[in-house]
Order: structure tokens, then C-alpha cells, then sequence
């Protein structure tokens, strides 16, 4: 079976010849460059540095080898534009604080400061205060947050928009088209469409790290807290989002016609560890109404599945999202109260996909044993994956600090014991 039929097969609730893989074809499905370093060196690969395409959250490209290899099922059609604002090409080198050696985008203008810290700059625009910051000894870059002196009376909806979201380029489309119908036709992957454009309130895109003088509220915490005290300026930016939002993804569906079966909507957090990020009542008020025109939209004119990441406790959410028509759930964090796999399944298997889940990252994976490991990548592909409706993924990126021997025992273990042949033979067993 190749991956393409195997993730068609798991995305409509039916179970393929095993468990379909998935790495780095999403922001929020990747692996950190770093450790990706590592595991290249554990699977024999020393040819090519690492290419970090994101230089925000410092993620490698998977490359098709290192795909090969795993038994990765997936590539995700992505636009070559940071969250930074700027392309990636003209790749140049650049050496993270443990010393890897990466390719970063030739536009990646960086100043190192006295203190150690590395600031970049919003499209590579030295004429703009930074925008991001890699603390002296980190992995990733944080936003830093520029926020003017806030005059009520000149907070413009339209003009957030403007500033941070724009409709697509004829070079946009060109590039879409032109890829999509590359690995359509030169490859078996099944292809995940990048859209993003229903992230409402999206967190890393607030500070407008893009923006080199980003106006209106830009402060994460005042940006919260304004879903109360100005909920009437936050609704007017997301309608004129959405309205924006709606002409892209018209043009997008021009430009990759059915050669994706998947899309990414949205990367907007709802959950914290404990539970709710926000009120189920403010979802319903301010959010859902958009959720479900957008996915409306796809489910009459497309076969697309939507797939919507929101890390943390959901689960107050969880029937709101079925009715906004939201069709896959990621990261699935395991971790988060009320976010037990069994539970999950049980309840919500037949009304989402589950792509994520596989292992805990936040415990399991940097800090448990191969043993530990084994045990829990099994027991969740066995709970998962019955029926279909699973595709496996880490809960979010993988990060620097998993020690190699854990990774590659996750990945083996995906291997050899992600067959739907052994999975009901296990199954039988319980």
C-alpha cells in the first residue's frame, strides 16, 4: 500500500495496512534541528546539513532519505516564507549555541548581544527594531513583543489585518500549483496543505513578529485580556480575517486542486494544561461561527479533511469542534487533564482524527526509557488506531533535549509494531 492510500484510507475512519507516519510536514508535526542533526547521524546519514525552514521554533526539513527511511507518509505543501516575514533561499550557514551546524535563509539578518542573547529582525529589515530573541543558550527564538502606547480611539480593526495578513500573490499561487503537482505526480506521499488562515487569535502571530512597526494590540497578555474588555475590536478584526481568509482559500483550491488530501487551519491554542484556555461560551460567541463557515466552505467544494491544532486540556471543547466541522484533532495532548486516549477514543474516535498522541513529549519521550518508550508508543497506536482515524505524531515538535536512543526506539517501535496484522493480534491478547 503506499503512503498516499494509506492516509486516505486513515483519515476516513478506516484502517490501512498499518499506522500511517507522519513527520515535519506541518509547523506543529516537526522535529527541532538539533536533535533532527542527531537523528540523521543514527540513521547513517552525514551527507548535507541540516536546512532550518523554520526560524522561529528552529525546525529541520525532513529530508526524503531520512523519510524513506522512517516510513514517513506525508510531505506538507508550505509557502517559502518565515514567520519572520522573509523568504527561504539563498541558504547560508549558521551555528546554533550546541554547536550544530545548520543552513538558514540567506535573509536571516541576526545581531549577537553582549549578553549572549541573538536578536533577528522582522523581513531581515536591520531599519526595524528585533523581533525575535534566542536566549544565550537556547534552542528557539521568542517573540518579542513591540508594543506601542495604546490610544483607544485609534485602534483600527482593518489595519491589524492589513499588517498581518495579506492576500496571496500570483507568485504565491504559481509556487502552490507548481509544487502540489510535483509530488502529486513524482512521489506517494500524501500531500498536507499549509493554509493556517483560520487561525483566529493565532499566539505567534500576534506580536506580528513579521511587522517591523506592528500597530493595535500586540501585547500577548493585553491581547487575551482584550477578549473581555474589547471583545467588539478583536470580533471586527477576526471578520475582517475571515473575509481576507475566504479569497485565499478560494485562490488555494484553484491552485492545488484535489492533489492534497489534507489542510491545515488553524494553529490557535484553546486549552492550557489543566484545562480551558477560554471560556467554551467565548468559543461559542467569538471563534466557532468562523471555524464553521471556513470548514463549510471546504466540506461543499472540496475533499479536503481540516485539521485544526490546539495544544493543551480540550475537552470542554471537543463537541463544539464536531459541530464547526472540524475533522482532525492535533497534537492530542495526552498529557493535559482530561486527555486520556481511551477516553478520547471511545467518546470522539469515529468524529475525529487523531493525528498526534503518539507520545507524551512533555515526560515520556526527553525523560522516560527505551522501555518506557515501547510501552507507551504501543499502547496508544493499540487505543488510537482500532477502526482507523489515527495518524501517529509526537505531542507537537520533537525537541532538542529527547536523547537520541529514546527517538530512534520510538520510531522503531512505529515500525515493527504499527501493523494493523500485530496491533489485533495484541488487541486479541487484552
Amino acid at each position: 500500500m503506499i503512503s498516499r492510500e494509506r492516509v486516505k484510507l486513515a483519515i476516513n475512519h478506516k484502517e490501512a495496512d498499518r499506522i500511517p507516519l507522519d513527520l515535519g510536514s506541518t509547523l506543529v508535526t516537526g522535529i527541532q534541528a538539533s536533535i533532527y542533526a542527531k537523528l540523521k547521524n543514527a540513521l547513517g546519514i552525514s551527507k548535507g546539513l541540516v536546512k532550518v525552514y523554520d526560524p522561529f521554533q528552529m525546525l529541520a526539513e525532513v529530508e526524503d532519505e531520512v523519510k524513506q527511511l522512517l516510513g514517513v507518509d506525508t510531505y506538507g505543501i508550505q509557502l517559502p516564507v518565515t514567520l519572520f516575514g522573509y523568504r527561504n533561499e539563498n541558504w547560508k550557514k549558521f551555528r546554533m549555541f550546541d554547536g550544530t551546524e545548520v543552513l538558514i535563509s540567506g535573509n536571516f539578518e541576526y545581531d549577537l548581544l553582549e549578553n549572549g542573547d541573538i536578536v533577528q529582525y522582522p523581513k531581515g529589515d536591520r531599519s526595524a527594531p528585533p523581533s525575535g530573541k534566542m536566549p544565550k543558550g537556547g534552542y528557539y527564538f521568542d517573540v518579542i513583543v513591540r508594543q506601542e502606547l495604546i490610544d483607544e480611539s485609534k485602534l483600527d480593526p482593518k489595519e491589524w489585518v492589513e499588517q498581518t495578513y495579506s492576500l496571496y500573490t500570483d507568485e504565491d499561487l504559481e509556487y502552490l500549483e507548481k509544487t502540489s503537482r510535483w509530488y502529486y505526480k513524482n512521489t506517494d506521499y500524501s500531500l498536507v496543505g499549509n493554509f493556517w488562515g483560520a487561525g483566529f487569535g493565532d499566539i505567534a502571530t500576534v506580536p506580528g513578529p513579521h511587522i517591523p512597526y506592528p500597530k493595535g494590540i500586540r501585547d500577548v497578555e493585553e491581547w487575551y485580556v482584550s477578549a473581555i474588555t474589547r471583545k467588539q475590536y478583536i470580533k471586527e478584526i477576526f471578520q475582517y480575517q475571515l473575509e481576507l481568509q475566504m479569497k485565499n482559500l478560494k485562490m488555494y483550491r484553484e491552485a492545488v486542486q484535489d492533489r492534497i488530501d489534507i489542510i491545515v487551519m488553524s494553529g490557535t491554542d484553546f486549552g492550557a494544561q489543566n484545562g480551558p484556555f477560554i471560556s467554551p461560551n467565548l468559543y461559542r460567541e467569538v471563534f466557532k461561527p468562523l471555524h464553521k463557515a471556513m470548514n463549510d466552505w471546504i466540506h461543499e467544494n472540496t475533499n479536503w479533511k481540516t485539521f485544526f491544532h490546539t495544544c493543551g486540556s480540550i475537552v470542554d471543547f471537543l463537541d463544539d469542534f464536531v459541530s464547526a466541522g472540524v475533522d482532525i484533532l492535533n497534537p492530542v495532548q495526552i498529557s493535559a487533564a482530561g486527555m486520556d486516549p481511551d477516553f478520547l477514543k471511545k467518546n470522539y474516535g469515529d468524529k475525529f482524527v487523531f493525528w498526534g498522541g503518539g507520545v507524551d513529549t512533555q515526560k515520556t519521550l526527553p525523560f522516560g526509557t527505551p522501555e518506557n518508550i515501547k510501552e507507551e508508543v504501543e499502547n496508544n497506536m493499540l487505543t488510537f488506531g482500532k477502526g482507523g482515524g489515527f495518524v501517529f505524531n509526537t505531542v507537537h515538535n520533537i525537541q532538542p533535549s529527547v536523547p537520541i536512543d529514546n527517538l530512534v526506539t520510538m520510531f522503531e517501535t512505529v515500525r515493527e509494531k504499527g501493523t494493523y496484522d500485530y496491533l489485533k493480534k495484541q488487541s486479541l491478547k487484552k
